[in-house]
């Protein structure tokens, strides 16, 4: 929910969401009985209505159970999650630095990542294939810690 959204925007219309159910872990089932309008109420878009959807169902149908997505490995996971509509690379990556504490994944595409790494490093580039490269080529020094050297990033790109 909080993809391209503000960290405030997106904890309210998280807190918006879990006011919908009756608990605080609401099953697949619960949400795909929350009709679209309903969802769109509390501040999704459509698009984002379709993704919380598909989450659950994707979850009914294959599994979304933290055993079973431990038991993988990065690339395994982040394959294993982009299946679902609307989850890209990116945001298996946050899944799994924030919610699996995978602590070796650097998020190379993230915007905040890259403008810091840019500015920390000089290196001056509007190529995005290039600058991607580049960054991985350092990400590797901070290996087998990447997740830390991302919150490192960007809490100096926020400051």
């Amino acid at each position: 929910m909080s993809q391209q959204l503000s960290t405030k925007v997106a904890d309210v219309i998280y807190a918006r969401f879990l006011d919908l159910f009756d608990s605080s872990s609401p099953t697949a089932d619960q949400i795909l009985k929350i009709s679209a309008p309903k969802l769109r109420s509390i501040g999704l878009s459509n698009a984002k209505v379709s993704y919380v959807h598909n989450v659950a169902r994707f979850s009914l149908e294959h599994g979304l159970e933290t055993k079973q997505i431990q038991k993988m490995d990065n690339e395994e996971a982040i394959a294993y999650l982009t299946q679902i509509k609307g989850v890209g690379r990116w945001t298996a990556e946050m899944l799994l630095m924030f919610t699996f504490g995978r602590e070796d994944l650097f998020a190379a595409d993230d915007l905040g990542i890259q403008l810091a790494v840019k500015k920390l490093y000089a290196l001056r580039t509007d190529d995005k294939k290039i600058l991607r490269e580049k960054i991985i080529r350092k990400s590797k020094a901070w290996a087998p810690y990447r997740t830390y050297a991302c919150m490192h990033l960007w809490r100096y790109r926020d400051s």
